[in-house]
């Protein structure tokens, strides 16, 4: 697993040793940024699910500001710092152990976000975070949920409404924006 492009292009990043966690594949990572390419240069992202930290990471490699990961597994939050040092980047982010719909609650106090990225495992229900990010995100700002291809996504989740669906072989993504 590596930075696919960005000012840490190259960068190979360390892999769980145990089960449970999906990292996105290249190919799918590589997507997903080139969609939201316009999207990530200043911008504050918050990479929920972060599992290896690589999807937040590819945002900081692209211009990103900050970025906040969230991930409940302690072996995963270790994972990820673990990376942001074999990566040098010693500012602009925060982890936080915390399930995604518990750490919305502390993280309404926080400056919007402009980009929310989500990566359940694909066996977790995702839908009981889903419609409350969309209190957490900016109203121009964007929801990108990963998910199994198989699994259908809710059209309409809190004040976001899906807007695109892009499938790559087992897994798609589903960009959500806010409904006013």
């Amino acid at each position: 697993m590596r930075v696919i492009a960005g000012t840490l292009k190259g960068r190979t990043l360390q892999s769980p040793d145990w089960d449970g966690v999906r990292p996105t594949s290249d190919k799918l990572r590589g997507t997903l940024f080139n969609i939201l390419a316009p999207r990530i240069e200043g911008a504050r992202v918050l990479d929920g699910y972060a599992g290896t930290g690589a999807i937040g990471i590819e945002a900081i490699s692209r211009g990103a500001a900050h970025v906040t990961f969230v991930e409940r597994d302690r072996r995963a939050t270790t994972l990820i710092a673990a990376n942001m040092e074999r990566c040098r980047i010693t500012g602009g982010y925060a982890i936080i152990q915390s399930s995604v719909l518990q750490a919305i609650d502390g993280l309404r106090r926080e400056p919007a976000f402009d980009v929310i990225l989500l990566d359940p495992p694909y066996a977790s229900d995702f839908q009981d975070a889903l419609p409350h990010v969309g209190d957490i995100v900016k109203p121009d700002g964007v929801v990108v949920l990963e998910r199994a291809r198989k699994t259908e996504p809710p059209e309409v989740a809190g004040r976001l409404r899906r807007v695109r669906d892009v499938k790559s072989g087992d897994s798609a993504l589903t960009f959500y924006t806010c409904q006013l």
